[in-house]
């Protein structure tokens, strides 16, 4: 297993969504994973998307949201989780705490993938996982991973294929330099 491979194993389920989602849009040589019918069911199936047709309604609010997250990951502007919080706030909840030591949200109104996706944010913000989303630092690649590193540095998505050939071209420019 390499070391990608096993870093992405210790992905937790919720992250693993939303990093589906956020690398569901068109990127370098990736188109929009959303007009294809069958990816976007499963894109959205971890957020609540039943077997059935996506109303175009839907996968909109769905583009808006990944649009609002991706903003989230570049800025550091709280404005712009303001902006996330008036784009979910049709979807409310309700909370149940029948369980002992145990909060079970549902959900009473708005559309139910926009608040499958906010609960999902909502769980990685909560438990200060959310910092650990990041954009690949390779500007032709841009692709969203999970950083599962213990120091949280992590800057590419692949070591192996964006990593490897920043370091080869540090290499090489630094040698053009002498």
């Amino acid at each position: 297993m390499t070391t990608t491979a096993a870093s992405e194993a210790s992905v937790p389920a919720t992250a693993a969504a939303v990093v589906d989602l956020l690398n569901s849009r068109a990127y370098a040589i990736h188109t929009d994973k959303l007009d294809d019918p069958a990816l976007a069911h499963t894109l959205l199936a971890p957020f609540g998307q039943d077997a059935g047709t996506i109303p175009p309604q839907r996968l909109d609010l769905v583009r808006g949201l990944r649009g609002n997250l991706m903003t989230l990951l570049t800025t550091e502007d709280p404005a712009a989780w303001m902006t996330f919080t008036e784009r979910t706030s049709g979807a409310a909840f309700t909370q149940d705490f029948s369980t002992p030591g145990k909060v079970v949200p549902h959900q009473i109104t708005g559309d139910t993938v926009v608040g499958g996706i906010t609960l999902h944010v909502a769980e990685l913000v909560a438990n200060g996982t959310w910092s650990r989303l990041r954009i690949c630092a390779n500007h032709e690649c841009t692709k969203v991973f999970y950083d599962t590193t213990r120091s949280r540095t992590r800057r590419w998505h692949s070591y192996e294929l964006c990593g490897n050939r920043a370091n080869v071209a540090n290499h090489r420019a630094r040698k053009s330099d002498h």
